[in-house]
């Protein structure tokens, strides 16, 4: 089996976490980085190993040819004009999340795919966290009955130092609703299998950065919210956001009702950021309404793979099955462009409703997105 030759497209943290996990897989390496800090550059590639080229542009790498597949892990507001370029090949390309800042940028995307036969994975692996994965499939097993609510509660901590400090404000990200969460509203979608049809969003920047200025600048993201959606079929989600809440048992916490039980997927924060510095097991419950009885399984990952990042193993699992499809060398991806494009459209509606303080209707909003 041939070795798959990973170029990277932004070094910087979660490009780092994407080398570490590329080398636990077999058949797999980081061969080429590009990346414009000369920092983070020197400290990916001394990760990736001896013989890995780096580059300072993202159009060297591309013109060195040097790759199988390409991973886009740049700040939010490069992603759009990084894609351009990445998607004019015809190597399959896992893109970080969100797809871009906002909507219409997305859409561009999904224009630009029509043309082009290798597929475009968007990196959402909170879905491969082991515990999530499992209750994911024991909603389509039945377990819950007919889900009706899916909540999800991530208590965690602030936004952590990048470089040029792009992750201050949404301009750069498209906003904590789009950058943060977008992840946990793919969630909710993907449980449901529903479409959203309407959201009302409340939140603040209240603790974090307050006493942080760039250029004289406060940084504008949001650090706390409440966003509720209404799904078609009368099914609805909740997410509660705070991000200065470190310190907790659980970082993620995601419960899904139905009709017969109630599941939740309880997920810790990284190893890195506990009071011991030591990795600790999620877990899985069922609480039947029948039995009236709390079911709770312990769902241990590897240390190993959850050493190497901050997402409880699932930026491996997402490469795993990313690593699966490029060696097909044809099929749909788990998480594609349409995914992608929905994640962005919830959370800047999102942002929108917080701003205003009024409901969107997200059919509309689609519609004006795409004028």
């Amino acid at each position: 089996m041939s070795t798959i030759r990973y170029g990277l497209v932004g070094a910087g943290m979660m490009g780092q976490e994407h080398i570490r996990n590329i080398a636990l897989l077999d058949g797999a390496e980081v061969v080429a980085i590009a990346d414009p800090d000369e920092a983070m550059r020197q400290k990916a590639a001394d990760l990736a190993g001896p013989g890995t080229r780096s580059f300072t542009s993202h159009r060297d790498l591309l013109s060195a040819d040097l790759c199988d597949v390409y991973v886009v892990a740049a700040p939010n507001d490069l992603h759009l004009s990084l894609m351009r370029d990445l998607m004019a090949t015809d190597k399959p390309i896992l893109c970080e999340k969100p797809l871009a800042t906002n909507t219409r940028d997305c859409l561009e995307l999904m224009r630009l795919a029509e043309r082009r036969s290798a597929p475009v994975w968007v990196a959402m692996e909170y879905r491969y966290m082991a515990p999530i994965t499992r209750l994911i499939e024991e909603v389509r097993a039945g377990r819950a009955g007919t889900p009706r609510m899916v909540s999800i509660r991530e208590h965690r901590f602030p936004f952590l130092p990048k470089v040029d400090d792009w992750n201050r404000f949404n301009a750069r990200t498209g906003g904590t609703l789009v950058e943060k969460c977008c992840h946990l509203f793919d969630l909710m979608r993907h449980i449901l299998d529903a479409e959203p049809v309407r959201l009302f969003a409340t939140g603040g920047a209240d603790v974090n950065h307050r006493d942080e200025r760039y250029d004289g600048q406060v940084p504008d993201i949001l650090d706390n919210a409440y966003v509720c959606i209404d799904f078609a079929g009368g099914t609805r989600g909740m997410l509660d956001l705070c991000m200065f809440a470190e310190g907790g048992r659980w970082q993620e916490e995601v419960m899904v009702a139905g009709d017969v039980a109630r599941l939740q997927a309880l997920v810790p924060g990284p190893a890195r950021f506990s009071r011991h510095g030591k990795e600790r097991a999620a877990e899985f419950v069922v609480a039947n309404r029948k039995e009236k009885e709390e079911l709770r399984e312990t769902v241990a990952v590897d240390e190993k793979i959850l050493r190497a990042g901050d997402h409880h193993g699932s930026t491996f699992f997402q490469h795993e099955r990313f690593l699966e499809l490029t060696r097909r060398g044809a099929g749909k991806p788990e998480v594609g462009l349409f995914e992608g494009y929905w994640s962005v459209l919830i959370g800047e509606a999102a942002e929108h409703s917080v701003r205003t303080g009024q409901p969107v209707d997200l059919r509309q909003f689609a519609r004006d997105a795409a004028a």
